[in-house]
Formats: C-alpha cells, structure tokens, sequence
C-alpha cells in the first residue's frame, strides 16, 4: 500500500543510564549513559513505523541544512523523502532516563518556528495514494495553503487521518477521521471534559466545526470514544490490564494503523479497534524502544561515533531477504528481538549464544548455563535444518529445528530462540544487538567474524571452556552403534 505521511519531522534522542550519585555543586543526578538511540520523531516516525509495517511510504516535510538534519535523513533511510527548507534548525528532543525513571527532557531548536518552504514536488507527492496520515506537531508544514489545497483533493478521494496538535492549523474538510488525544481535546474544544459523555459532545462540537467525518479521541488505558456525523459514539476498549508506562509513540501508532484499516475498507468502527489492538500491542513491546535499532544507536556507553552515526539499515536490517525469518513464521524471531529490546530499555545485559544444539548434552547445558550468568536474558541463535545441513552434511540434524528450539526453551537458563537460516549468525546478531556474544573455547574470538560486528557497537565475544568429552558428533555415533 502507498502511504503519505504529510509534517512536521523532529529528530528524537533516548539517553539511557544508570544513576547512583549526585552532582557535587547541585541537588542533580549524575546519569552513567550506557544507551544512545536517535530516531525520527513527528512525521518521521510514522513515516518509519509504516515502513517498518511494509508500505511504500512518502514522507512530505520540510528539513533544515544542519547536522541534526543530516542524522536524520540517514535515519529515514527506508522511506521516499520530499522535503522543502525548513529555514530554521531542527528540532531535536532529548529524553533522559535513569534506572527506568524519566528524569528530565532537553529541547533544542524548539523555541523557534521557522516557515517551512513548500514546493510543487511535495505537493505532487500526494497525487497517487492509498491513504494520506497527517503528523502535525505545529510547526508549519500543515499550514501551507497549497499543501492544504492539495490535502483537501486528497481527502475526497482516499482515507486522510488527521493527527492534530494544539498549536496547529485545523484540519482539512473531508478526513476521514481526526484523532486528537484527550488533552489536545481538552486544548482544541476549550473545554475540562473526562467523562466519556462529555467527551463525545465535544468531539461532536468539533467534528461540525472542522467538517470532518469523524473525530476519534485516544484516552490512554480507556481506548478511544468515536464520534460520527450521525451522532453515533463507539468506544473501543484496550485488552484489560494495560498500564502505559511510556506513551511516546502510541497515537503515532494508532493514527498510522487508522489510515491502513480504512484504506483497506474496514468500516470507522472496526478500523479504530483495529487501531486499539495495534497501539495496545505497541506499547506492550515496549513502545518506541519495541522498534528497530535505529541509526545513532549506540548499544553502550563507549560505542565510537562512527558506529553511532551509522544509517539506520545498517545496523537495523538483517542480511536475509526474508528477515532471518525462516518464511517469514517463525514467532521465536520476533519474540527474542522484543525480548532484547525490552532488556536493553530496562537497562539490563542482553546475552546471545550459537549452535545447531543437534543432540542436547551436558557440554550445551553447561555452556549456556555460564552464558546466562554474564547477562539479565540469554537468547540461543539457533541454526536452522538447512542451514545445519549445508554445515554439517545431510545426514545432519538428527532432530529438526521446531523440536531442537523447544528442547533449548525448556532450559532454565535460556529465555528466548532466534532460528536463522544463514551459515552464520551475524543477520541473527545484528537483529537482537546483544552485550555479550558467547561461544565455546574452540574458538578464538578474535578469529569469528562476529566479533567485529559486536564491537562496532561496544559489544563483546567471550568463550567458554567446553566440557572434556561432550560432543554431539560422539554422542551421534553411540547413538549408532546402539542400532
């Protein structure tokens, strides 16, 4: 599907540390960064979301010529960009976080709101859509009179979603569905409105105010309440038990699965659950830490500049056609990777190790066994049946990928498997991005090409001793004999 995403792109900086000491001239925290992570923010992020989902996306923003700038365009690497002179610096926002506390966020760029130069290829861009997402954080893009022109046409032939912001313009006559959150509706109708009632009657205010054909409020742990020209209001309800420790993103996500769901033809009720279950699932990963390693990722604290600047396919794109995933269904991929997101964001130590682990024996047992002690999580890359057969003959594996990676989930000591289909692990490596990569003491880490790749992000390869006498080759061959 063909998406445009039309506005205002910032880019987002996450400072993760640990804090245990305070400054010695004022009552301030000493943060230990261990973690750096830039991505797009605004339009950009959910240009990269859908992206992310498969679309071909089309960002229409406007981009300044500074270094901030620059970042971000490396790190929008996976998505068309129109941009015209945004005139002024970028706007960068920077969130420090320590020990899981959220303790200040510096602004840089932000005070200022420079008139965005709009030119006749962003407002082309819009001709040959399926949906059109519009990001507005009020600084310009979406006040263009020849963008909104050209919105306005877009609106009456496909789905617009219009994420709006306080400092914004309205939205144009005919989306398909505005999406403020509760507190951009509480700024935008003038009202202090929390019960649901109230809720509706304001979105209903402002749905005949913009001309739009719905408003579709965002109220956190509560859903959304849809309100329809007909006066109808559905609400639709999260799955019970969401806490929402992170919110950065989640109308991002709701406003981009929206303009999917509707552009597939799903009707404005089932689309906003659609919608609901999306960002519900979002913020569960982890919210934005749930998403791809981005350019500017730094995994530690010492990770060089070089790696830090790196676009974001390079380190965040497996080298598989297929995602490392075998087919593409293999659930174990994807759930080691948010596991290792969600270690990492928590500040915890993410350990991987690699095998066939054809015939389980005490020599594997011990090996991760020492391998989940360096670290908060233990991930097993996990060969898969062709790959152990182009590696080790085609008598080899004795047991199949599915039962070999159940046996190493049944471990106390193993928390996740990642199946790869490659002859070695470094696709599976980049995705999970771990601290520590182990193998056994047959190899010298220097010689195994994925210490390199470990330390371009101040990751390190340790060994392990193996057990005198365990091999699976041996064990194989009793296993023979006794036929």
């Amino acid at each position: 599907m063909r998406i445009a995403v039309v506005g205002d792109t910032l880019l987002d900086i996450d400072l993760t540390g640990h804090a245990d000491r305070l400054c010695p001239d004022a009552p301030a925290p000493v943060v230990d960064v261990r973690e750096r992570i830039e991505r797009p923010g605004g339009a950009g992020l959910v240009a990269t979301m859908l992206a992310d989902d498969g679309h071909d996306v089309e960002l229409v923003t406007a981009l300044a010529g500074d270094d901030a700038a620059a970042r971000l365009r490396a790190l929008l690497a996976p998505v068309r960009v129109t941009a015209g002179a945004l005139g002024g610096p970028t706007p960068v926002k920077m969130r420090v976080t320590a020990d899981g506390q959220r303790i200040a966020r510096v602004d840089e760029g932000c005070g200022t709101r420079p008139l965005p130069l709009v030119d006749e290829a962003m407002v082309a861009a819009l001709d040959a859509v399926d949906a059109v997402v519009v990001a507005d954080y009020g600084r310009g893009v979406a006040d263009s009179p020849a963008l909104r022109a050209a919105l306005e046409a877009a609106a009456s032939r496909v789905p617009l979603v219009w994420d709006p912001h306080p400092r914004g313009p309205r939205p144009v006559a005919g989306a398909a569905a505005v999406t403020p959150n509760l507190p951009e509706l509480l700024s935008l109708s003038g009202r202090d409105v929390h019960e649901l009632g109230a809720v509706a009657s304001a979105a209903g205010r402002l749905l005949q105010r913009w001309g739009a054909q719905s408003v579709i409020v965002t109220l956190a742990e509560r859903g959304a309440l849809v309100c329809s020209p007909d006066g109808d209001t559905h609400v639709a309800v999260p799955s019970a038990g969401l806490r929402i420790e992170d919110p950065c993103g989640a109308g991002d996500r709701f406003a981009s699965a929206l303009a999917v769901a509707l552009a597939r033809g799903e009707s404005l009720e089932a689309a906003a659950e659609t919608s609901v279950a999306t960002a519900v699932a979002f913020l569960a990963s982890g919210g934005v830490r749930s998403l791809a390693p981005d350019a500017g990722a730094a995994a530690d604290a010492g990770a060089s500049p070089a790696a830090a600047a790196a676009p974001r396919e390079m380190v965040s794109r497996p080298a598989s056609g297929n995602g490392g995933r075998l087919g593409g269904e293999d659930p174990r991929a994807s759930a080691a990777v948010d596991l290792a997101r969600r270690v990492r964001a928590a500040g915890g130590r993410v350990v991987a190790a690699g095998g066939c682990f054809d015939l389980l024996h005490t020599g594997h047992l011990r090996l991760l066994e020492a391998a989940r002690a360096m670290g908060d999580c233990l991930i097993v890359c996990l060969n898969s049946d062709d790959s152990v057969r182009r590696l080790k003959g085609p008598d080899r594996p004795v047991m199949g990928q599915a039962d070999r990676a159940e046996l190493l989930e049944g471990l106390a000591c193993v928390d996740a498997v990642e199946v790869f289909g490659e002859d070695t692990p470094e696709a599976a490596i980049a995705r999970l991005r771990p601290h520590v990569w182990v193998k056994g003491g047959d190899y010298r880490a220097d010689d195994l090409p994925e210490t390199a790749l470990l330390r371009s992000w101040g990751g390190e390869t340790v060994t392990v001793p193996l057990e005198p006498g365990r091999s699976t080759t041996s064990l194989a061959t009793a296993i023979a004999g006794l036929g």
